[in-house]
């Protein structure tokens, strides 16, 4: 994602699914386990925090990762972009934020 996420937002939500699935069973694993993994999930965290933005209106949230979006989204060749979202996001709710850069 840190270069480019290529793949449509249906795709992205399945990509998240593992970090809920991990947010579930955190608090069952033996807390020596926690301690020991918890400054690698930190990391990880804060990467994927970096290479997304935050849904307008949607910070704060519990499963703040499911309200996330790439920073940079790669089109397929070919396919046509009109400085929106491209093909496979355009049914996010809210415009394209300048934040968010298109690669062609």
């Amino acid at each position: 994602m840190e270069e480019g996420y290529a793949w449509c937002l249906a795709e992205f939500d399945s990509d998240i699914w593992c970090r809920t699935a991990l947010a579930r069973v955190w608090p069952l694993l033996p807390p020596r386990v926690r301690s020991a993994r918890q400054p690698r999930l930190h990391e990880l965290d804060e990467r994927f925090r970096a290479a997304t933005i935050e849904w307008p209106g949607r910070g704060g949230e519990e499963q703040w990762w499911l309200w996330r979006v790439p920073r940079l989204l790669v089109t397929e060749p070919g396919d046509p972009y009109d400085g929106g979202w491209p093909a496979g996001w355009v049914r996010m709710p809210f415009p394209k934020p300048d934040s968010v850069r298109v690669i062609t």
